[in-house]
């Protein structure tokens, strides 16, 4: 863990003391747009876009997910960094193809120079211009929604259709503070009040996740929608890493019916599980984070089958 000061790259861990042991995550500095009719500078074209992105987050999961989806993967390339992210940050297994960048902050540096803050996933790589469009992964999901249409396999597919719009926007701010966002607000803390608080905060929120999904068959009403993918890629890392490794173990996802069910349907979509990949993930949380996990052990457990009838089905859906 680090961040880049001025251009040069610190090894440094997440400032808690000046928020009394509080995680407080920081915005995205890039949010440039691709928009299908080129207004932004960015137009969307086949093969001009790069995603930069990490298989273990949670993040960038999200626009892999959209990827897949939406049918982008010829149209939109992709570089995976390496599961351990140590005093380099996010480094690649070996020299990037695309940049001949060995780190990711140097990505950041060519997009750049002198850049101060976090290096993170997802990256909206522009090869045309050699710079960063967008690192902030609610956004560029909305671009992989409807400005790529042109030049997707199933340009017909909306997450965010116009009519729940209002209740997606309302369903997402509840989840990334509470869940997506609150997972780490926990693990992160350093003072008890701050974790409690945290730990707290989320198990209301899936409470509440639980006992909508109860009555629906996804997060929005009867579709599924960008507010169930956003959700997603925190649920598929609870139990494997957030239970044990954030301290987030009032409870198991696997105890919460409805939301043990939900997730293993979206697991099932088609093209879906092969954007999971729980080596990364696990190996990424539980040896990268030294300052939580001191030994760098990752556990062998759980045991879950994703692919067990989910049970869903009594609940109506829309296409």
């Amino acid at each position: 863990m680090g961040m880049l000061v001025d251009g040069e790259w610190k090894d440094v861990w997440y400032d808690t003391k000046s928020t009394g042991g509080a995680f407080k995550r920081e915005d995205s500095a890039f949010r440039g747009r691709v928009t299908a009719d080129g207004s932004s500078g960015f137009p969307a074209e086949a093969g001009r876009y790069h995603l930069f992105v990490s298989l273990a987050c949670p993040w960038a999961h999200r626009t892999l997910i959209f990827r897949a989806l939406k049918g982008l993967e010829k149209a939109i390339s992709v570089s995976v960094v390496d599961p351990l992210m140590l005093k380099e940050g996010w480094e690649f297994p070996e020299p990037d193809e695309l940049t001949a960048a060995t780190r990711l902050y140097e990505v950041y540096l060519k997009a750049k120079p002198g850049y101060t803050g976090r290096v993170t996933v997802p990256v909206l790589w522009d090869k045309q211009k050699q710079t960063i469009v967008n690192n902030e992964s609610a956004e560029i999901i909305r671009m992989l929604n409807s400005d790529f249409d042109e030049v997707a396999e199933n340009p017909g597919l909306d997450l965010y259709p116009e009519p729940l719009r209002a209740e997606i926007d309302a369903i997402n701010e509840m989840v990334y503070d509470r869940v997506n966002n609150g997972v780490y607000k926990a693990g992160f803390a350093t003072e008890q009040d701050k974790y409690e608080k945290a730990v707290t905060s989320l198990f209301g929120a899936l409470d509440i996740l639980e006992e909508r999904l109860a009555r629906q068959r996804y997060i929005a009403g009867n579709r599924i929608t960008e507010a169930d993918w956003r959700l997603f890629t925190t649920l598929i890392r609870f139990d494997p890493v957030y239970v044990g490794h954030f301290k987030c173990n009032l409870r198991t996802l696997a105890s919460y019916p409805n939301l043990w069910g939900y997730t293993r349907e979206l697991y099932q979509v088609p093209g879906v599980a092969g954007t999971v990949n729980f080596t990364h993930i696990k190996r990424h949380y539980y040896e990268s984070h030294r300052q939580i996990n001191g030994s760098g052990i990752v556990p062998l457990g759980p045991v879950l089958d994703h692919d067990a009838p989910h049970g869903r089905d009594r609940l109506p859906k829309v296409a």
